[in-house]
């Protein structure tokens, strides 16, 4: 009798973990995005204005700031986490895209393209990018994570820990079987 005990006692005690005491908290600490649907992929232009489709990044992660032309404080902000949360990647760093989502038609300042060279500054101002679902109405310095397949998947404020940040996309790094 104490063998069937014994045996039948993990099943239960599983049954009813999972529907009676189901942990509440979460894991990750920016905001998911659901349902999961790719940006559109609509053409687009470089601050230089140069072609770009987001599908050219297709197969890494993006790191993506939404922000105006007129770059401030929380713009900046963004654009320096982008840079940083990237290089604190090591050896994962090349799967990883930074773009800018410019959106408006607002000059861009110099040293603000050199001092975050390598990221994409893509313009999408009236472009159903920027009205896209998980995009829209986000306020300047809004940094979201994409999907090597194009999905949005988080979405973090202006005033993000971006220690906290560094460990979902460490997270998403680690278990990811794409990008």
């Amino acid at each position: 009798m104490w063998i069937a005990v014994a045996s039948v006692a993990p099943f239960l005690l599983a049954y009813l973990t999972f529907y009676f005491w189901a942990p509440s908290g979460r894991m990750n600490y920016g905001e998911l995005i659901e349902p999961v649907r790719p940006l559109p992929d609509v053409p687009l232009a470089l601050a230089g204005g140069e072609p770009f489709r987001l599908k050219s990044l297709r197969g890494k992660w993006i790191l993506l700031a939404v922000a105006p032309g007129a770059c401030g404080e929380p713009c900046q902000r963004a654009l320096y986490h982008l840079r940083q949360l990237r290089r604190a990647q090591g050896k994962n760093m090349e799967r990883i895209e930074r773009v800018w989502l410019i959106t408006d038609d607002a000059p861009i300042d110099p040293a603000l393209a050199q001092a975050f060279e390598g990221t994409y500054f893509v313009r999408g101002a009236g472009g159903d990018l920027v009205r896209a679902s998980a995009l829209a109405g986000a306020p300047a310095g809004t940094l979201f994570v994409i999907d090597p397949l194009g999905n949005p998947v988080l979405r973090y404020p202006p005033d993000a820990d971006p220690s906290r940040i560094l460990r979902d996309i460490v997270r998403l790094l680690k278990v990811s079987q794409i990008g």
